[in-house]
């Protein structure tokens, strides 16, 4: 095999490769020598199988270590273990489920308390190593003892033998025994002041925010405005009924609708109503409907002031050829168009799926209109939506014409008219009103002596006994 290199001499070529490989072997040789760094997996604590933190969460403490994940706080003690023993004193899992107030361990166990929860638990924990034989005793002059949480424990021996910490009694001393720590069962949980002090402080913030029940406000019956205003937000319904913010009547200017209370228009009902009527005459059909709403009443104008506040709006809309056969005499009376449109208005949202789903479920289906107090009845027919009854009913002819979450508009075939009230007229009698005299009362005496007279015929006579 020729090693020989295109236009280097064979020399070069020899030398070329024992410099290169030196080179290497150099570089190879200065990277071992160089201290290495410390793996991240060395900066932190190895814990072993025999450690305390094995034992508790393979002990029967099994509530307290369950506390001790949610709480996060594996990292924490890891840590603590890494640097010296630690003294844990466990509650018996009785004391978690049972005797524990169940609002208190809903505080604990709340997202937003964590930081309470994990003071809870480091405060069951000591970093530094006290088994049950160097338990102080007697009553004088007890030790207190630093926690994780920053507070301090008083631990304390009586002189039965029984030995305690805080208020809680040691019921298993030295229960678990590691090198790097011990665990003592304890009576009942043990609850540092601050926590006690955050949870009554949320509790009476909660009581304090609760709503109290009120009456309903009040609406003076002349002014139709609230007695008393009431803070309503910004997009909460409004407290007035929409018949109270009405305009006082057609024959009238219309009136403002008057706001709940606080900042008034919290929607532009003005440019959604202008949107709708737009989309009416690009929809095409339409162009009488919208011909009444804005030129021939103020009903546009109205209903914007009525959706600024709050109030939703279904409009019923008949199409051109419905409304092509109204007569003269149903629109030349005052305040006839007004009526025609307030009874096509109903203060609801509805679209088609959820009126179809009404009478679908109900059967007949009665809605409020803004012609009071009569109601426009809604059916099921021919699988689809009929209001109305007999003659003068109309179907759903175009469904959601507009829908924008405060006005919906329903284009329909006919146009309503809410049924006539039968006149109850006085039934007059031809006969003559005989005119009844009620008789006197007669004794037994008289009675006789009308008899009397009776049969001589001369009874006519005396008026007493005719």
């Amino acid at each position: 095999m020729d090693y020989h290199i295109y236009g280097v001499p064979r020399l070069k070529t020899i030398k070329i490769f024992f410099l290169t490989a030196f080179f290497c072997l150099s570089i190879h040789a200065h990277a071992s020598a160089l201290p290495r760094k410390p793996s991240s997996s060395s900066n932190s604590p190895q814990i072993n199988s025999n450690s305390v933190l094995v034992a508790l969460l393979d002990s029967r403490y099994t509530e307290l270590a369950e506390l001790v994940e949610k709480a996060l706080l594996l990292p924490t003690l890891e840590d603590a273990v890494g640097k010296h023993n630690i003294t844990i004193f466990a509650p018996r899992n009785e004391a978690l489920e049972r005797d524990l107030d169940p609002e208190f361990k809903r505080f604990l166990l709340e997202p937003g308390n964590l930081r309470s929860l994990q003071t809870l638990l480091l405060f069951h924990i000591i970093p530094n190593r006290i088994g049950s034989g160097e338990w102080p005793g007697g009553l004088a002059g007890d030790p207190t003892h630093g926690t994780l949480s920053n507070d301090r424990l008083s631990l304390a021996g009586k002189g039965s033998g029984v030995q305690s910490v805080d208020l809680a009694a040691v019921v298993h001393p030295d229960a678990i025994v590691r090198p790097d720590g011990v665990i003592h069962g304890i009576e009942r949980l043990l609850i540092p002041r601050s926590v006690e002090e955050d949870f009554n402080r949320r509790r009476s913030l909660r009581s304090i925010s609760a709503v109290l029940p009120e009456g309903a406000p009040e609406v003076d019956p002349r002014t139709h405005r609230l007695k008393k205003p009431v803070p309503v937000p910004a997009g909460a319904p409004p407290v007035l009924p929409i018949y109270d913010a009405m305009a006082p009547g057609p024959s009238l200017a219309p009136a403002p609708a008057p706001g709940p209370g606080g900042p008034r228009g919290h929607f532009d009902g003005e440019s959604q109503v202008k949107d709708f009527i737009q989309t009416l005459l690009h929809y095409g059909g339409y162009n009488e409907m919208a011909d009444i709403l804005v030129n021939l009443t103020s009903l546009a104008t109205e209903m914007g002031r009525l959706v600024s506040e709050g109030y939703v709006l279904t409009v019923l809309a008949p199409n051109d050829e419905a409304m092509a056969k109204l007569t003269t005499d149903q629109l030349s009376e005052p305040g006839a168009p007004e009526q025609i449109m307030y009874y096509h208005l109903v203060p609801e949202y509805q679209t088609e799926e959820s009126m179809y789903n009404a009478v679908r479920r109900f059967g007949k289906v009665r809605y409020d209109t803004l012609r009071l107090p009569h109601k426009v009845v809604a059916q099921e027919a021919d699988g689809s939506v009929k209001f109305g009854e007999g003659d003068g009913s109309a179907y759903l002819f175009d469904p959601d014409i507009y829908t924008d979450g405060r006005i919906s508009v329903q284009g329909i075939d006919g146009v309503l008219f809410p049924p006539e009230e039968k006149e109850t007229k006085p039934e007059t009698k031809t006969s003559r009103a005989t005119k009844v005299v009620s008789k006197s009362r007669r004794g037994k005496l008289m009675e006789v002596a009308c008899r009397m007279l009776g049969a001589f015929g001369q009874d006519s006579r005396f008026t007493t006994c005719q």
